[in-house]
């Protein structure tokens, strides 16, 4: 059953996300969302007025998800400030809610648009810069979460770490790779609906 977190633990909650997001080889499972956190310290931020308003409104639950949301949502995790999250969070928590409510709607639908513009060498082709898909991605059509599932079915984040060396890349290959754990999918669902539409369109 679902249990209130006081204010320092969501205050720990929220450092080992940030942690998770910015940090190479700090692991959100690994470590069981421990930090270094000390209480004293926390009463003595000036804004732990959020945590304690976070912690009354929501639970154990809907706390982690709340933050995994926010920093999937964010470029810039490092900055990604409690007060931020607090004012405009509840409309991005919402809307990854949805997104991953329908997540293998919304994959057939955008695969299914995207397969009308490119084939699937052109989609990951990496050759000449950045491939269709970062593009696609950078332009708001495909989602983060759409980003995990082609990388869980085709692993093209280690091909794009040889051949991208850039800063863009830099930052949405670390989300994808730090977002894949939290996102399980059926990967024999979603490769076997890809595999026969691409069939169907050399038919």
């Amino acid at each position: 059953m679902p249990y209130k977190l006081s204010p320092f633990d969501t205050y720990k909650e929220y450092l080992a996300y940030k942690n998770h997001f910015t940090k190479e080889k700090y692991d959100y499972q690994r470590y069981g969302g421990q930090s270094r956190a000390k209480i004293d310290s926390f009463y003595k931020r000036k804004d732990r007025y959020f945590f304690e308003k976070m912690s009354r409104k929501y639970k154990d639950p809907e706390i982690k998800n709340f933050f995994l949301a926010n920093f999937v949502d964010t470029d810039n995790p490092q900055g990604l400030w409690i007060g931020n999250i607090m004012r405009s969070g509840e409309t991005v928590y919402k809307e990854w809610q949805k997104r991953n409510e329908s997540l293998f709607y919304n994959f057939k639908q955008k695969s299914d648009e995207l397969m009308d513009q490119y084939t699937y060498d052109e989609f990951f082709d990496a050759s000449k810069g950045h491939p269709p898909i970062l593009k696609e991605h950078l332009a708001g059509n495909v989602s983060a979460e759409e980003m995990c599932v082609y990388e869980k079915l085709f692993g093209y984040c280690k091909d794009y770490d040889k051949q991208l060396d850039d800063p863009v890349w830099k930052v949405v290959g670390l989300k994808i790779r730090k977002y894949l754990p939290f996102l399980n999918i059926d990967k024999k669902k979603y490769k076997s609906y890809l595999m026969n539409r691409i069939r169907e369109r050399h038919e």
